[in-house]
């Protein structure tokens, strides 16, 4: 593939650059994933496409690419597989994406917690599910194996799609995000039986993922994250849209914040995980965000 064609459409800046086609988009992906793209070109397309943002045929075709390249892992017979994304960590507040996926374990419905951390600022939240007893699967394999016996598995991203690691690596070394940590928010792991988890920071990409979701008819829930982690905020419940066959309709509205509800203090490891003990042992109330939120995931999952 020729890439200085490419670069000269998509690096002319926010105004002047022009989208790629859906089929250039899924070749061009599909060859960074493969490692294929000289570093000098992948910079330019990286910053290019920082600095002009994705347009819905790039991100179709994006997706497309990294489908091609994603292990699968068996889900077990029953309710679809609720994956969970992790890549941020906790800065300042308590961690309770472990929570969700343990509620939703606790009932059933078989859970799947995919990622990468390298956040030196942040704690990260695979130091925080060892520290619960959840440690990543080996393999694809081993991850359908934990999910057949505990409804509950972790797995690295590195081992469900190698070049996407390796692309979201790169931001320690360029000092920025790319097209990348978008796509890794859309990764299914357990195509045909999954409810993916999307958890958005920025409201612009909301509607970026609510166009993507529509069109590949998915089984989902979209939300705003908490400090880029996929669970509810405990002081204020975001809107949280539930997707089946890419049917929208809102499962819970947004509510205002409630300055009643203090999110959970002490983002450590240790303090982070005995609170969530305390919170599945029920002698620390379970936040109603975070009640609400399972509830939605448990009702997706058994559509």
């Amino acid at each position: 593939m020729q890439y200085a064609p490419i670069i000269k459409e998509i690096g002319r800046g926010a105004k002047g650059a022009r989208p790629m086609s859906e089929a250039q988009a899924e070749s061009l992906f599909g060859d960074i994933l493969d490692q294929r793209v000289p570093d000098l070109e992948l910079g330019a397309i990286l910053l290019s496409m920082r600095i002009k943002g994705e347009a819905a045929d790039e991100v179709a075709g994006f997706k497309r690419a990294m489908d091609a390249r994603t292990a699968q892992v068996a889900v077990p017979a029953g309710p679809r597989c609720v994956v969970l994304p992790t890549y941020n960590g906790a800065r300042k507040q308590a961690n309770l994406m472990p929570l969700v996926a343990m509620l939703l374990a606790q009932e059933g419905v078989p859970v799947l917690i995919q990622g990468r951390h390298d956040f030196e600022s942040r704690v990260s939240p695979f130091e925080l599910l060892a520290a619960l007893g959840i440690t990543p699967a080996a393999s694809p394999e081993d991850a359908a194996a934990q999910l057949a016996e505990y409804r509950l598995a972790c797995i690295a991203l590195v081992d469900l799609c190698p070049g996407l690691d390796a692309l979201l690596a790169l931001r320690r070394r360029v000092g920025l995000r790319n097209s990348g940590h978008t796509l890794a928010k859309l990764l299914d792991p357990c195509v045909g039986r999954s409810v993916r988890v999307i958890a958005v920071t920025h409201p612009e990409y909301l509607d970026r993922m609510a166009e993507q979701l529509d069109r590949e008819h998915a089984c989902a829930l979209l939300m705003r994250a908490t400090e880029g982690e996929a669970y509810a905020h405990p002081r204020r419940r975001p809107r949280l849209l539930g997707y089946v066959d890419g049917a929208a309709r809102v499962l819970f509205e947004q509510e205002e914040s409630d300055p009643s509800r203090e999110p959970a203090e002490g983002c450590s490891v240790a303090d982070n995980a005995a609170q969530i003990r305390a919170m599945l042992a029920g002698t620390v109330p379970v936040p109603q965000p975070i009640r609400d939120q399972v509830s939605a995931l448990a009702q997706l999952a058994r559509a």
